[in-house]
């Protein structure tokens, strides 16, 4: 029987996964990125464990922070037969990441003022 350690997050991870979907972030991404911000590297199934979430929740969600290029994978051959195991990490820095959210967020709110403006000069 092999042993394997299974990282949980903290309390203060569960707030920061917690802030991340109060600013509009999906709970799949947000623990999955906060996952990954406080380990080196992991494999999708250390993943799924320590955020606890399904293979098909994980799997979305990496996907999306593939396509906003905010993790990179490897393959590593598998102790048994079968496929290799991927092995993902962040492709930049959480402080890097956190600055693309906050443009992004900064630049949805201004797009909303602006539609709030044009309705005001509807109305007047």
């Amino acid at each position: 029987m092999r042993q394997e350690n299974v990282m949980f997050f903290t309390e203060k991870e569960e707030e920061f996964a917690n802030l991340l979907i109060e600013i509009g972030t999906k709970r799949n991404v947000a623990k999955v990125l906060v996952f990954l911000a406080n380990t080196p590297e992991a494999t999708s199934r250390a993943i799924e464990r320590g955020t606890d979430l399904r293979q098909p929740e994980v799997s979305i969600a990496m996907k999306f922070l593939m396509d906003q290029g905010w993790i990179k994978n490897r393959e590593s051959p598998s102790e048994k037969k079968g496929r290799p195991l991927k092995i993902y990490e962040l492709a930049k820095p959480i402080t890097e990441i956190m600055d693309g959210i906050e443009k992004a967020k900064k630049k949805e709110a201004n797009h909303q003022l602006q539609m709030i403006q044009k309705l005001r000069d509807y109305i007047s």
